[in-house]
């Protein structure tokens, strides 16, 4: 008999009443910490004391009105996205995979305000992860998701990661844009090269393509800057970002130049709920403290030390871990036993991670963290990989 939640999730019997910082209690009292932030979306960990203010403070004043009418927190929230990336104007959704769907409708319109119609395919890379949608289920190829919803969304032509070879071969003259994430969260913390990233600005002018990078998991500070893209020196066209910059309320953002966005005009995107008072009020709050002088120098830095941690228990235990992957606070175990089975033994050890592709565990904790949290959480990993065997 189905359940009246529909099932489409294998969920863990956990049962968390509240959270302070990186830390998640149980009803029971039960401390957990949480090297997980709802897959890189707590970035500023629970209930920050910030963000429940702004929060609280819109919630008296008016918490949704819809896109009829402007809304000041939205207008103030794309000025300072603005003013900190390259891009010249934002569209505001509810989640990752709807910021992607506005991605993808902006390369395509790009092309058919210039009048070329014809140019409407996309290409990605193998192990993306672009969201739930069709389109952006699509996008990413994965065959696990895929089965089932078949026709496979038309449009899309997949490459090999970080082989320029293969993706230059694919260009056609339909071609309008390359997608990619600058890290694989899903697909296993897979890090591009910056050399490749810089390949790929140039690939993108050579043929007259819109460069966009997905963010939704690698951006907001996670990696020690702003935006991942800034470690490789080159600027996409479009971004999208969610996850982290909603601090846990659903938010989603589209970032473009203006030459990309310049089909997009009034009635061509909407969302109902995208931008609304209550969301906007939280991501300015978000944005409040990742742009205090200092925080994201404490990013790279705690994630140097806690990578640093995590490499030296992989050096003692070879035979369980093989590496640590990833950059700032966005870091994947590689495991040699089975991820999953690794996972579950960190958390009955009260360490909560994410599963990832490619055999690996993500380590994904709020950009808060000190040393003291970083410690233990490479105690408990080195507990779990001691008893391995025994």
């Amino acid at each position: 008999m189905i359940t009246p939640v529909m099932p489409t999730y294998a969920r863990i019997d956990l049962l968390f009443e509240r959270g302070e910082g990186a830390y998640l209690f149980t009803e029971t009292g039960e401390r957990y910490l949480d090297f997980a932030s709802g897959i890189a979306v707590t970035a500023l960990g629970h209930s920050h004391p910030h963000l429940v203010e702004v929060l609280k403070e819109q919630a008296d004043k008016v918490w949704h009105l819809s896109n009829l009418y402007r809304i000041p927190g939205q207008e103030r929230l794309a000025e300072r996205l603005v003013a900190n990336s390259f891009a010249d104007t934002v569209f505001f959704g509810n989640s990752g995979a709807e910021a992607n769907e506005c991605g993808f409708k902006t390369i395509r319109k790009h092309y058919y305000a210039k009048g070329q119609p014809e140019r409407n395919r996309i290409i990605t890379v193998s192990g993306a992860f672009h969201g739930r949608t069709l389109a952006t289920l699509s996008a990413g190829g994965q065959e696990k998701y895929l089965t089932g919803f078949a026709p496979r969304m038309d449009g899309f032509d997949q490459v090999a990661f970080n082989n320029l070879n293969e993706l230059r071969a694919a260009i056609t003259a339909e071609t309008a844009g390359i997608v990619f994430e600058p890290i694989q969260g899903e697909g296993g913390v897979r890090q591009a090269t910056i050399e490749y990233m810089q390949q790929l600005r140039r690939v993108a002018d050579e043929f007259d393509l819109l460069l966009m990078f997905d963010e939704v998991q690698c951006g907001m500070g996670r990696t020690g800057k702003l935006f991942a893209y800034e470690w490789s020196g080159i600027t996409p066209d479009v971004m999208s970002l969610a996850k982290g910059i909603g601090g846990g309320f659903p938010v989603g953002a589209c970032l473009a130049t203006e030459k990309a966005a310049s089909g997009m005009t009034a009635g061509t995107h909407g969302s109902t709920y995208g931008g609304n008072p209550l969301g906007m009020a939280v991501a300015n709050g978000v944005l409040d403290v990742l742009l205090e002088p200092g925080f994201l120098d404490h990013v790279t830095e705690i994630g140097a030390y806690l990578k640093g941690k995590l490499e030296a228990v992989v050096a003692k235990h070879p035979k369980v871990l093989s590496a640590v992957r990833g950059t700032g606070l966005m870091l994947g175990l590689e495991c040699v036993v089975p991820n999953g089975e690794f996972q579950a033994k960190l958390r009955d050890a009260h360490l909560l991670t994410v599963a990832a592709g490619d055999n690996v565990i993500r380590v994904l904790p709020p950009l808060i963290i000190g040393r003291e949290e970083a410690d233990e959480a490479a105690r408990i990993v080195e507990q779990v990989a001691q008893t391995w065997f025994s």
